[in-house]
């Protein structure tokens, strides 16, 4: 059986989350924001392997709206990081792309769930 898509991308962005958060920790010696950002973003792939054995399609549904609220909240770290020059808006954006991507992903995951409960 192959992982699904979104699955596989919350993966890689958990490691390009932890990547960031060594880095900051290691050479800008930042351990709140970055600590906060770990969480949320290693979260989202957590929940997705949660709702892969969900009780019901209301607990799938539930473990993916979880899953989308953190992944939005990699986005208000991310902000901040970057508003206070931890990271550069070049780094900002090539990890908010993906942070994005996955909640284009999520909604679309969400709204079919929903949509399917409603039959």
């Amino acid at each position: 059986m192959t992982k699904s898509i979104v699955a596989e991308k919350s993966y890689r962005f958990a490691i390009r989350v932890i990547n960031l958060y060594k880095l900051l920790c290691e050479s800008k010696k930042e351990y709140v924001l970055s600590k906060q950002l770990l969480r949320s973003g290693t979260a989202i792939g957590a929940l997705l392997k949660e709702a892969e054995h969900a009780q019901s399609k209301p607990d799938f549904l539930n473990k993916v709206n979880i899953a989308l609220k953190e992944a939005n909240e990699v986005l208000y770290w991310l902000m901040l990081l970057k508003d206070t020059d931890y990271i550069s808006q070049k780094e900002f954006d090539s990890i908010a792309i993906d942070a994005e991507e996955l909640i284009k992903m999520l909604v679309s995951i969400v709204k079919t769930t929903k949509t399917n409960l409603g039959k």
